[in-house]
């Protein structure tokens, strides 16, 4: 069966864009595709149905890969989930199941376990599929981790995977990029090394070409598209690193929603589909200054709720967000941000850090948080403010609620709503009952719109496979995917001498 491995020459550089655009781009061919990633870091994630009924969690991006495949989403897609907890300790997911907790000094050596995992559900996507499309993480030059490494350059050795590399030429310095990652590599590494994607390219490509000709001339490596910088390209982020430019803005704006951007935010594609509604401008708040006049005040969800709270108060933004609730204007609460929004939250057993922490939340809702060891992985469906609802749930918190209404989970007091469902705003019958409740407490003449946000979803992974057909040779990479990378590829100094 085949494979074919997306690398970058730094994080961000588009191996994502371009994974999901293959897999569009193939399965239009009527290939099986599967859609792979070994190891994600990202605290964005979403659950997958799975046969005994428990759910299993992986990355979003896999996930919206899988969709851009055609393919169900399944463990196997993403094997290892890290879930930062701090800036030295990640909680670990395999194969959609909670694994422990890493620290950073484990990642040379102590991986050897998840490494094994990570090969395995490979070798078995692979076995089920026509087509692997295999998304690195970083970069494969990070040379410091390369003995332990199992995502990019190790995968690709214990699959024989042929690799692109893909740069951000937007960022700058792209061919220095290009070159100086597979110089740093060695003699074996490089042999894998096919050729190269250019990503985010403005202007006309014939300006480029001469930067092309030489690049494959200097590599002895082939340059297979250059993908356009283009307005509506969107997908579902795996990572926080483009929220400081995630804003929805719209010059006719009725409705101004500001969601709080918590250090360890996760699953902040939760307001996404707010963005996409006419009329409707949607921030990132970092400060109380930035949730003065908003209609509509989200806590988004987090790893860390008991941290991010403490925070959210040396930041005076708690004092503001129960201004915002006294004045009768709504707040929504979605899984850590509703937790915090209740009386009190407890942590016996340390699953967040501190052993037996218990802390005061917001007292806006009147419910208690106590997290336990096990997480629920749920696919919930129900009703709520008069429509149907469905979404997701990936927690520890176990709520208490002891007065208000149910709401999705979670409790409501008036205007103050909180959910454990991640990706309920997805339906767009509930998100537009939700945003006529914010407009009347608002006092705005807002009617929401008839968009879809899963035909959205849809009309961009068809954009991306557009691009792809007419930016990418994609006959050329299935023949590299089924053929392996060519024999006799130049090997590059300083990595030769290695």
């Amino acid at each position: 069966m085949s494979a074919l491995l997306v690398a970058g020459t730094t994080s961000d550089a588009g191996k994502t864009i371009v994974t999901t655009a293959l897999c569009r781009g193939f399965a239009r061919r009527g290939i099986r595709v599967a859609p792979f990633k070994a190891q994600n870091m990202s605290n964005n994630s979403m659950v997958c149905a799975t046969a005994d009924g428990r759910g299993a969690e992986i990355g979003r991006a896999q996930w919206i890969q899988s969709v851009a495949a055609g393919a169900e989403p399944e463990p196997a897609m993403n094997p290892v989930l890290l879930k930062p907890g701090g800036d030295r300790r990640s909680h670990v997911v395999v194969m959609g199941r909670p694994g422990g907790t890493i620290d950073s000094k484990d990642f040379v050596g102590g991986r050897t376990h998840l490494r094994d995992a990570a090969y395995a559900a490979f070798d078995d996507l692979r076995s089920r599929h026509d087509l692997v499309v295999v998304e690195g993480a970083g970069s494969p030059a990070e040379i410091n981790l390369r003995e332990g490494d199992y995502v990019n350059m190790g995968l690709a050795q214990h699959g024989r995977i042929p690799t692109l590399v893909v740069g951000d030429i937007d960022r700058g310095g792209v061919f220095a990029a290009l070159f100086g990652t597979v110089a740093l590599l060695d003699r074996a590494d490089q042999s894998l090394i096919a050729g190269f994607v250019v990503n985010k390219f403005r202007g006309d490509v014939d300006l480029l070409r001469p930067g092309l000709d030489q690049i494959r001339e200097l590599t002895g490596r082939e340059v297979y598209g250059v993908l356009p910088w283009h307005p509506d390209l969107w997908l579902d982020s795996e990572d926080a690193l483009d929220l400081a430019g995630r804003r929805t803005s719209d010059d006719e704006a009725r409705l101004r929603v500001a969601v709080v951007r918590l250090p360890r935010i996760s699953n902040f594609t939760d307001v996404d589909a707010l963005g996409i509604e006419p009329g409707v401008d949607v921030t990132f708040a970092s400060d109380a200054r930035a949730l003065a006049g908003a209609d509509l005040v989200v806590l988004p969800g987090t790893r860390a709720t008991i941290e991010d709270l403490a925070w959210l108060r040396s930041r005076g933004m708690d004092r503001a967000v129960l201004d915002h609730a006294a004045s009768g204007r709504p707040v929504l609460g979605i899984c850590g941000g509703f937790q915090m929004l209740g009386r009190r939250i407890v942590d016996p057993s340390g699953v967040e850090g501190a052993v037996g922490a218990d802390v005061a939340g917001l007292g806006l809702l009147d419910v208690t948080t106590t997290f336990g060891a096990d997480k629920v992985l749920r696919l919930p469906i129900g009703t709520a403010l008069g429509q149907p609802a469905h979404g997701y749930e990936i927690h520890h918190g176990r709520i208490t609620r002891h007065g208000g209404e149910e709401f999705l989970g979670g409790a409501r007091a008036g205007a103050v709503l909180g959910t454990m469902w991640h990706g309920s705003l997805e339906g767009d019958e509930l998100r537009r009952a939700l945003l006529s409740e914010v407009s009347a407490a608002a006092g705005a003449s807002y009617e929401p719109g008839d968009v879809s946000f899963s035909a959205m979803r849809e009309r961009r992974l068809d954009l991306l496979g557009d691009l792809a057909e007419e930016h990418l040779d994609l006959d050329a990479l299935l023949d590299l995917a089924t053929s392996g990378a060519p024999d006799g590829l130049l090997v590059l100094e300083p990595g030769a001498s290695r």
